[in-house]
């Protein structure tokens, strides 16, 4: 009986890290939240679970309690081979999962509606506009008020609506910052609208979370929120220096590279993400009869 206690024990420690090791990951995800969108996600979440658990606990114990009290040593369960039908049975195993479906149906629909990526988020401060661009592989953002561009990073307001205006220049991809929520598909010549807050200073990770290639592995941003005015100097810090985002220095941009660093442009072009969205088509050749001088069909 003595060593039985140490096999208890590892059995429990190994149970427990089973349990812990997956959330190890969660630090600085979906659990926690640092904007309105990803607050409301886990509240979402939350509420789903506990649903599930009022269905799912009950079903557990009920299974239990009936095999202890139909065990073959209880002469107290009665037998009842001839049993067909009650109606307060089949009452309780249809309402009680048809309320389960109507509450989790409802929770799903009016936060699909209240969380809509193109749905604005309200507040005093302007909204400021991000343009992101999903590249081979990986991100640049501009924000065209204030003349400033980055690659694999971006800075915003603490408590300032973003208003990002999303596309891709090559395969289509996926947008994610957990902690700040929602993931959204970007696709080329087509613009996605999300919008997101943060609502404390910090810099949360982005990601790609649609398969792209040999670069999607290193395919990660920073989005840093600074306070008001360390906002400010940043933005001061950034524009005017280093090198103009323009045409040119966009199709060196878009060529694939792997694993790049963040870096800043000063300057941006005015109108370049529009020319990314929906670059100009060439002008048509010639026809077949222009060609060939044949005369043209009536």
């Amino acid at each position: 009986m003595a060593s039985a206690r140490p096999i208890r024990l590892c059995s429990l420690v190994a149970v427990a890290l089973f349990v812990t090791t997956p959330l190890g990951g969660c630090a600085e995800g979906l659990f926690h939240p640092a904007g309105p969108v990803a607050s409301a996600e886990l509240s979402i979440l939350y509420d789903s679970l506990g649903i599930m658990l009022a269905i799912i606990v009950p079903t557990i114990a009920a299974t239990l309690a009936f095999a202890w009290w139909y065990r073959a040593t209880h002469k107290s369960a009665k037998y009842l081979p001839d049993f067909q039908y009650s109606g307060r049975i089949e009452m309780v195993v249809w309402s009680i999962p048809a309320m389960t479906i109507l509450l989790l149906g409802g929770i799903g629909w009016i936060g699909s509606h209240d969380l809509d990526p193109y749905k604005p988020i309200g507040g005093a401060a302007k909204p400021l506009r991000i343009q992101v661009v999903s590249l081979d592989w990986k991100w640049l953002f501009i924000l065209p008020d204030l003349g400033i561009a980055g690659v694999n990073r971006v800075v915003v307001p603490v408590g300032t609506p973003l208003s990002l205006q999303l596309t891709a220049s090559g395969v289509m991809n996926a947008f994610l910052v957990a902690q700040l929520g929602s993931q959204i598909a970007v696709m080329p010549h087509m613009e996605t609208r999300l919008h997101l807050e943060a609502d404390r200073p910090g810099i949360y990770t982005g990601y790609s979370t649609n398969f792209s290639g040999d670069g999607f592995a290193a395919m990660a941003f920073t989005i840093e929120a600074l306070a008001p005015d360390k906002f400010a100097q940043a933005v001061a810090a950034i524009r005017g220096r280093g090198p103009t985002l323009d045409a040119a220095s966009y199709a060196e941009l878009a060529k694939p590279s792997q694993a790049v660093a963040p870096y800043t442009y000063g300057a941006v072009s005015p109108g370049l993400f529009d020319a990314i969205l929906r670059p100009q088509t060439p002008p048509a050749g010639p026809t077949h009869a222009e060609r060939t001088g044949a005369p043209k069909e009536e």
